[in-house]
């Protein structure tokens, strides 16, 4: 790590454009680093009182809330309480706030007045997907990361899609957005979850590979994709959060 200090240490820009550069250079610099360096580096350049971790508690959440955990475990975690989650999923949060001693876990909702207006009738999941999930995660989130300027998610470049370039740090307007996981295959996360006795998702028994919202996930035919089960039917593979600049 001593050849990212320097990198870490040097002047920053608010700005997106300086943003850019500066997500570009710590990129270089993290090219072949580890997944706990990645953190350290993030928690380095921007400090934990301006780092988010964005969880779904989803069936691989658990390695990369170790990593965190390992290195600070009152790095901020920002979790999408969407309204439609499965009971498994809170409860599969709190078992692993408690297993990892994670401090301070912020549970995040839609606003009242939107899901009032536009979704009274819970049928936007169905009519409109993108419009569901952009006031139900994308403005709640948009909203939980105000205060920061970094955050740091869970994304694989094996998961394929729009998912298999994602750099390991990248400009999100003028916040940076840290990406540990990038370089990790899946043989690895499954050595995380194993050397660190980490537990799985309650789901995933029951044949769910990836889980988000109920009505918008379901269980993956071996073989398939998995983020398959995720919107299936629809043309949609994303929610927003990752495609919509955060800032």
């Amino acid at each position: 790590m001593s050849l990212v200090a320097p990198v870490l240490d040097g002047v920053r820009s608010e700005t997106p454009a300086g943003q850019e550069a500066h997500a570009a250079e710590l990129g270089r610099a993290l090219a072949n680093a580890s997944p706990r360096e990645i953190v350290t580096a993030a928690l380095r350049a921007v400090g934990r009182d301006h780092l988010a971790v964005v969880s779904s508690f989803g069936t691989e959440s658990a390695a990369l809330l170790k990593i965190v955990a390992d290195v600070d475990q009152a790095i901020p975690v920002v979790f999408l309480d969407t309204g439609w989650l499965f009971e498994e999923t809170l409860a599969y949060r709190d078992t692993l706030t408690d297993l990892l001693g994670l401090k301070d876990v912020r549970s995040i909702k839609p606003l009242d007045s939107d899901l009032a207006r536009e979704d009274s009738a819970r049928e936007l999941w169905f009519s409109n997907p993108d419009r569901c999930c952009f006031i139900r995660k994308v403005e709640p989130l948009q909203r939980a990361l105000k205060p920061f300027s970094g955050w740091i998610n869970g994304r694989k470049r094996f998961q394929g899609g729009e998912r298999s370039a994602i750099p390991i740090v990248e400009a999100d307007g003028n916040r940076l957005k840290f990406n540990p996981l990038a370089n990790v295959s899946r043989e690895e996360l499954e050595a995380i979850f194993k050397l660190s006795n980490l537990p799985s998702h309650p789901l995933v028994a029951s044949g769910y590979a990836s889980v988000g919202c109920m009505p918008c996930s379901s269980r993956a035919a071996p073989g398939e994709d998995e983020r398959a089960g995720r919107w299936r039917g629809k043309g949609k593979t994303e929610c927003g959060i990752h495609t919509v600049k955060m800032s």
